[in-house]
């Protein structure tokens, strides 16, 4: 698969087949992608809490919120969830900032995810002091994200912004989640 393809497959996904685990070997290399990109000054204060286990899966599930515009869905229920979570947290005794790191290093572990058949959800919208707690993640690494992963159980689509004013996603009757995109001609502001 071509990289605009990857990156035409790697689409938010929200539920999953929950019995689809996934080894512990292909989270090691989508850590090991995420270690490979560009890091600001090559600090690489990034660092990454693999959740696998039911207990763990239930206390990250319990703290994050799902997906803002669905606002009659409070997440996937029991069989959906994400059969493994990866926490992304900055190592302050690095760093004390990470600028975009973060960014690079989720794009880097999704596209990774996507070409093993995966898909994923990041989540910026989590409590992160009870999960540092309920994780018992030590006080020197600040949470940055919460990745969701799984095999997907949701049909994702593209299509064209229709009203300009709005790129909200939304579910159809079928459950097809729509992602409406700009066009590539409205993002190009001048050629110089």
């Amino acid at each position: 698969m071509d990289l605009k393809e990857l990156v035409q497959k790697n689409r938010t996904y929200r539920r999953f087949y929950e019995e689809v685990g996934i080894p512990d070997s292909d989270l090691r290399d989508m850590i090991d992608l995420a270690r490979l990109s560009a890091s600001g000054s090559n600090k690489q204060a990034l660092k990454y809490f693999l959740v696998t286990s039911p207990e763990g899966k239930s206390r990250v599930f319990d703290n994050i919120h799902w997906a803002a515009y669905l606002k009659d869905w409070a997440g996937p229920g029991e069989g959906e969830r994400p059969s493994s979570y990866i926490i992304m947290v900055l190592d302050r005794s690095i760093a004390g900032q990470c600028y975009w790191d973060h960014g690079i290093a989720a794009q880097s572990i999704l596209l990774g995810a996507t070409e093993k058949g995966y898909g994923g959800c990041m989540f910026a919208s989590f409590n992160a002091s009870r999960l540092s707690a309920a994780l018992e993640i030590p006080a020197e690494y600040q949470m940055l994200m919460v990745i969701a992963l799984g095999k997907p159980k949701e049909v994702v689509v593209i299509e064209a912004v229709k009203d300009a004013a709005s790129t909200e996603y939304y579910r159809d009757e079928a459950g097809i989640h729509h992602v409406p995109k700009r066009s590539l001609e409205e993002l190009i502001v001048k050629t110089i």
